[in-house]
């Protein structure tokens, strides 16, 4: 299939262009560049020669998306997104303008052009913070996002069913998947080939997961770590998270792309379905490493939820997926290789 990737030099859209390569799909990837890296491009294009096509466009730039759509696509997988809660509260505006009303022309073209498949990065965000009777956190689950992030997700989930409802009663069935991640980390594990050309990994300006940020203290690049919060109601005080491998994420998408049908809609979960704690992630960067991590207490954060994680159960049924990675300490070795021979990120 041709794959149209919107935010394909990022992080989680990369991953998963890799992904849809190895299976032997084709990729459009759309990216203005603005927070993804043309090395991750260039890596993929070296490993796949003719099948990776960049357009470095906004989404916003309606003659570009559909040029990108030109002479057709067999499925859409929309990566595109701001995703800095913190940034996104201190400038809605900016969240809203670029997650939810820069995606018109993208809808336009995947009704012009009939896609057939649409695949949604969604966000656990969409459930704010659920009681503590719905932890694990099931599709069931009352929607009520918190932050103007979890909003320009929730709505971009809102728009597409809407454009799916129109599309089905006008007879262009379309498949619509909602895939809902927690918390992803990790980087590629790549083989003998793709090694050749290169890995992919995490790499944002500014980094403000936990994962990369331990990593950070145990190769000597920063200090400490700050704890938020350390009286929750948890085993060892601290908040604790659903980790998935961003690999395991790609797979998802893929098994998504194969398994979903016109005229259908899926909304769930993606997760390992339980928690690591924040001094959790922090012992087993230690084993991981060899390194002992400097910690610096601090006041809890507004809006961390104690727990959070996954009742992915759905995935697994209706897609047939299940996570490779399910002990954190082989999600966080996959990040510290990555980091560790590539000091300077994507740039190295």
């Amino acid at each position: 299939m041709r794959v149209l990737v919107t935010g394909g030099a990022g992080y989680i859209g990369s991953h998963t262009c890799a992904v849809l390569l190895n299976a032997g799909h084709e990729v459009v990837i759309v990216d203005n560049l603005s927070r993804g890296h043309k090395r991750a491009v260039d890596i993929l294009a070296a490993r796949a020669p003719g099948r990776v096509r960049l357009v470095q466009a906004n989404l916003s730039d309606a003659d570009a998306v559909r040029s990108a759509f030109e002479p057709g696509v067999d499925a859409v997988m929309h990566f595109a997104a701001f995703a800095n809660v913190g940034e996104g509260s201190a400038d809605p505006n900016l969240y809203y303008r670029n997650n939810v009303a820069a995606i018109m022309p993208l809808l336009d073209a995947i009704r012009a052009f009939r896609v057939p498949r649409v695949i949604y990065s969604s966000s656990c965000s969409v459930y704010g913070q659920p009681a503590e009777n719905m932890i694990p956190v099931p599709e069931t689950a009352p929607l009520g996002p918190i932050s103007s992030y979890g909003r320009t997700k929730l709505i971009g989930e809102q728009m597409l069913g809407d454009l799916g409802a129109a599309m089905n009663a006008a007879g262009q069935p379309i498949a619509l998947s909602f895939l809902r991640y927690f918390n992803v980390a990790g980087c590629e594990v790549p083989d003998a080939k793709a090694a050749a050309h290169g890995h992919l990994g995490e790499d944002h300006d500014p980094e403000l997961h936990l994962i990369p940020l331990v990593l950070r203290v145990a190769l000597g690049r920063a200090k400490s770590i700050k704890v938020f919060g350390t009286d929750y109601p948890t085993s060892d005080g601290t908040c604790i998270r659903d980790y998935i491998h961003v690999s395991d994420i790609g797979a998802a998408h893929l098994a998504a792309l194969e398994r979903t049908k016109p005229g259908e809609t899926l909304a769930c979960n993606l997760g390992i379905g339980k928690g690591a704690s924040v001094k959790e992630i922090i012992s087993a960067a230690e084993r991981v490493t060899g390194t002992k991590i400097a910690i610096e207490l601090a006041p809890r954060r507004v809006g961390d939820p104690a727990r959070l994680f996954a009742k992915p159960e759905l995935a697994f049924s209706r897609l047939g997926w299940t996570p490779h990675f399910t002990e954190i300490e082989k999600i966080i070795e996959s990040a510290y290789r990555w980091f560790r021979d590539h000091p300077n990120g994507m740039r190295s």
